[in-house]
């Protein structure tokens, strides 16, 4: 039988990877924050996070997999739902049977995976190529130099120079608000947490699916704005 030929299965694997990436969502969006308010903080969380041998052999791992295994699934739905769908798309209601969001979830997520190939070459792929092909695992600015200070907050800040780049991220994290809208709230529901607690965590992930892709905004006009002449 297996994951692909069972629907309940299929939904349980879809919400289970999709509660398992926001929670890294939440855990990101904490350091990153630390950006804006204190960059030394900033600076010693990421040299922790990219040198940290559970974290880069472990925890990398099972997070990538994690999203290629999420994206696969959400396909997989994606299509046997269009096969299976019984009403024609001439007698289709609109919002009168779904929300938007749920309509467009593959769309809002092909949006995101593009995004996160975007934020693969910004972050991933130099960090790799840095600590693993130069061999530097420092995390300076000057691996010569002790006291050049780490690298990590003036990487980040150089990449929101652009503001083509800043416009594209904040597209993204629009979207990724739509997709965590319908997513992670129906989460809950195809786990089985259909409870006195359901409303409360449907709101809770309402909240969640604003909160925290504008605060990745933020962070992001910050980045650019704090670097124009003032």
């Amino acid at each position: 039988m297996g994951i692909i030929s069972s629907s309940i299965a299929r939904k349980v694997a879809m919400a289970l990877s999709g509660l398992f990436l926001v929670f890294f969502l939440g855990q990101h969006f904490t350091i990153n924050v630390t950006s804006v308010i204190d960059p030394d903080t900033f600076n010693e969380w990421s040299h922790f996070m990219g040198t940290n041998i559970l974290v880069q052999a472990v925890l990398q791992p099972i997070l990538i997999f994690g999203v290629v295994f999420h994206f696969i699934m959400g396909f997989i739905l994606e299509v046997r739902n269009r096969n299976a769908r019984a009403i024609k798309y001439e007698s289709y209601k609109g919002n009168t049977n779904s929300t938007w969001a749920s309509r467009n979830m593959i769309i809002s997520g092909l949006v995101i995976l593009a995004f996160l190939g975007l934020h693969f070459y910004d972050f991933w792929a130099p960090e790799m190529n840095i600590k693993y092909f130069k061999g530097d695992m420092s995390g300076l600015l000057d691996p010569d130099n002790v006291n050049s200070g780490f690298r990590y907050y003036e990487e980040l800040v150089h990449k929101f120079e652009s503001p083509i780049r800043v416009g594209i991220y904040c597209l993204a994290f629009v979207l990724l608000a739509v997709h965590l809208w319908h997513g992670f709230a129906s989460s809950f529901q195809s786990v089985g947490f259909n409870n006195k607690y359901s409303k409360a965590l449907t709101k809770f992930a309402k909240v969640y699916a604003i909160v925290i892709p504008v605060g990745f905004i933020f962070i992001a006009l910050y980045l650019h704005l704090n670097q124009l002449p003032h």
